[in-house]
């Protein structure tokens, strides 16, 4: 499949959308080599703002614009998008019924180098809790396009993380998607993986073939919006394969599996498994040294999937 550097297309698809739409502005806390929008500002040098190193104020301005009728990309680490910013964003953004795009970089692991401060494990629990907010993390380079856009046509605010280095394409170009709506990437009768973002749900793909090899019928579910949920696609694959193991780059507490969980809970209740961080602070490493580390691998969804499929019987 195809390699393209998800920033690259991030910043393409902004220079496509603001080719069409004069409101398309970027905003920027002198990151915009890191998030890869320079060719944006070249493009469109009086609608990209870079406010320095200043992320409440990042969303300040980005408010404002959206106040004023502009539809603002505002990006950074997204430590600083969530952590930092929660306050202004939920009050200046969200509380005020505005048209922000927030977007935060590097999420879980990506990070790497940049170590434990910069690794945020929680930022979807931290948006989660903000009223009305869409919340999606895309898989690969066509469903960024896709979603972005969406994003852009979207009335309300947003927060996408975005995983900035090059990734294969899982997608066919002419794939299809919706905001709110997961992906079905393979059917199957025995368990459900639901996965998001660019490093586990290849790591779900593969875990569903070694998975087939041991006899077990996997599904698939790139549940590319956490928020909000697909609550029709869980509750059928809950009752169509008794099992669910989530799979995200986030602590496990208030992430995807926290998402499907606590609806199951209430709808369905289901045979449930959650990798992802658990209960970990982040740390410096290349990131498929921390992959393993964390266990975010096809071979820990395996030992769930397989631990769930046998208590099934």
């Amino acid at each position: 499949m195809e390699q393209k550097e998800m920033r690259s297309v991030y910043c393409d698809t902004l220079i496509e959308l603001a080719g069409q739409d004069k409101r398309i502005m970027v905003v920027e806390a002198d990151l915009m080599r890191a998030t890869g929008t320079m060719k944006f500002k070249e493009a469109f040098p009086d609608r990209a703002v870079d406010v320095g190193v200043a992320e409440a104020n990042l969303v300040g301005v980005a408010s404002g614009l959206s106040a004023a009728g502009k539809i603002p990309f505002a990006a950074t680490f997204g430590c600083f998008a969530s952590r930092r910013v929660f306050d202004q964003f939920f009050i200046s953004s969200n509380y005020a019924k505005l048209n922000v795009k927030l977007v935060g970089t590097d999420p879980g692991i990506s990070a790497a180098f940049n170590g434990g401060t910069h690794m945020p494990f929680e930022d979807v629990g931290l948006m989660r809790m903000i009223p009305g907010l869409t919340i999606f993390e895309p898989s690969d380079p066509v469903s960024l396009r896709s979603l972005v856009q969406q994003s852009a046509a979207l009335q309300g605010c947003t927060y996408m993380r975005l995983h900035r280095k090059t990734v294969k394409s899982i997608y066919a170009e002419d794939a299809t998607f919706t905001l709110g709506k997961g992906n079905v990437l393979e059917d199957g009768k025995d368990v459900t993986i639901m996965a998001m973002g660019a490093i586990l749900v290849p790591q779900a793909l593969r875990a569903a073939s070694l998975l087939k090899d041991a006899g077990i019928s996997a599904a698939v579910i790139d549940m590319h919006t956490v928020k909000p949920l697909d609550e029709e696609l869980v509750l059928a694959y809950a009752r169509k394969t008794g099992c669910i193991v989530t799979a995200e780059n986030h602590q496990t507490a208030g992430g995807l599996g926290a998402a499907v969980a606590a609806f199951l809970s209430q709808n369905h209740p289901t045979r449930m498994a959650m990798v992802g961080i658990q209960d970990k602070f982040g740390q410096v490493g290349t990131q498929d040294w921390l992959q393993q580390h964390y266990k975010l691998t096809a071979e820990e969804i395996v030992l769930q999937a397989t631990r769930l499929v046998k208590e099934k019987y």
